[in-house]
């Protein structure tokens, strides 16, 4: 492994760790664009999923009570969303993925720097189980095709006027569910090879220790604070996903 991998593993871990454990996600967003500059496409993908396990298995600890507390809205976006995982793979072979995350990119946007320059976020509180299904299925389908699970459930999830523990009760254990289905798959098409598993044991403990501060900033900010934080990283986060891909 050469310095130059080593210097960019590391950035790209303790990015991706550090917002998975701030937001419970983008660790996709924040991390394959140092990942891809020293990997191919495959092993930047497949480290990055791992990562987003580990870091996710952190938060989730976090939440833990949170998520037994309302297991019935966590179902509604879960269930769907492993249903809408194959679906996504399946979708590989129709459409072009690089025309999806520039839509996708395109929404984040439009969303985030909405939502961004009002001085009121929106509170949805009635419940809405079959937006909440629509949402984790269309996140499932995201995930299998283009790995971007969370867009969608934290663009919603950020506008119900949840507490920042019943939001990330959602989020956590959805982005870590259908990602580990990711990982799944992806091993079965025999993409940990030494190198990959060879670049992990470098990712591994730099993206855990990231998202553990994450995580200790995540508990000293506000409930409001942490909803306009996650408005402003779906602005960011599409911003980043449309520079990678029109570059």
């Amino acid at each position: 492994m050469t310095g130059e991998q080593v210097f960019y593993i590391v950035l790209g871990a303790a990015a991706g760790g550090f917002i998975n454990g701030l937001a419970a996600f983008g660790t996709a967003l924040f991390a394959l664009g140092f990942f891809l500059t020293v990997m191919t496409p495959v092993q930047a993908v497949t480290v990055t999923v791992t990562l987003t396990i580990f870091s996710g298995l952190q938060g989730a600890w976090v939440v833990r009570h949170a998520m037994l507390e309302n297991t019935a809205r966590l179902a509604r976006f879960i269930v769907p969303g492993c249903f809408g995982v194959p679906l996504g793979v399946w979708s590989l072979h129709l459409i072009d993925v690089s025309v999806l995350k520039l839509v996708i990119a395109f929404f984040l946007i439009l969303y985030g720097g909405y939502f961004t320059w009002r001085s009121n976020l929106p509170k949805i509180r009635e419940k809405t189980p079959i937006i909440d299904a629509t949402v984790g299925f269309c996140g499932g389908v995201l995930g299998g095709a283009a790995s971007l699970s969370g867009a969608l459930p934290t663009m919603w999830c950020s506008v119900r006027g949840w507490p920042k523990m019943e939001t990330r009760a959602v989020l956590q254990p959805f982005n870590l569910v259908i990602l580990a289905g990711t990982a799944v798959m992806l091993g079965l098409r025999g993409a940990f090879t030494a190198q990959t598993l060879a670049f992990l044991l470098l990712a591994i403990p730099v993206s855990v220790i990231a998202a553990q501060i994450g995580i200790q900033v995540f508990r000293r900010i506000s409930d409001v604070f942490f909803r306009q934080l996650l408005i402003s990283l779906t602005l960011v986060s599409g911003c980043v996903l449309l520079i990678r891909e029109i570059l």
